[in-house]
């Protein structure tokens, strides 16, 4: 019972702190801090990148490396597209659908669904990637500040698919699907606040 009450209470805080999503703080001029705190304190994207490694511990086999390296890889080709002055319509959509859809993987991915989730881990990635780049700050280096935000989700995805590992080690794959449930909850909530 106090399981499900702290996972309300969870959901509760992510619901009524959708504006964190948005807000992105802690950016400085130094492009590699700068590019590291991006992630990280962007609800959104720290959602997305830690349900990324979530999920790629669900799926298993070489969804344990793919989905992550994809995602950074691709997030690093968004970002660029971003630095180089070029428009990609949609991006902060993208982003919500992507803490929306990736919480729903959590809960109802089956292994062997490794293609299809690295197709939408790669569409995400893209959108996530741009945002990084579209913020960066003027007095950042593209490079340190790409070296930064790629470390920051690596890290992410790193925390996530070990989490993940560690529940599944414990045959604890309902919290899997809780956790999913709530950052789906969360991506709803942020959408409704767009």
């Amino acid at each position: 019972m106090s399981s499900l009450r702290t996972n309300l209470a969870f959901a509760a805080g992510l619901v009524l702190l959708p504006s964190m999503a948005f807000a992105h703080p802690g950016h400085g001029t130094s492009g590699l801090v700068s590019g590291l705190s991006h992630p990280l304190f962007g609800l959104d994207h720290l959602l997305a990148m830690v349900a990324v490694g979530l999920c790629a511990a669900k799926l298993g086999g070489t969804a344990r490396w793919l989905l992550p390296v994809l995602f950074v890889s691709i997030m690093v080709l968004g970002g660029s597209v971003a630095i180089a002055g070029m428009h990609l319509p949609g991006v902060e959509l993208g982003i919500v659908a992507s803490v929306i859809v990736l919480g729903m993987l959590l809960i109802f991915a089956r292994s062997g669904a490794t293609v299809p989730a690295a197709l939408l881990v790669s569409g995400f990635a893209l959108f996530h990637g741009y945002a990084h780049g579209a913020e960066m700050p003027a007095a950042a280096g593209a490079a340190t500040y790409a070296l930064g935000f790629a470390f920051a989700t690596a890290a992410l995805h790193g925390l996530g698919l070990l989490g993940g590992q560690w529940l599944q080690a414990r045959h604890w794959q309902r919290a899997v699907q809780v956790l999913g449930a709530l950052i789906s909850m969360a991506g709803v909530s942020m959408a409704l606040s767009m």
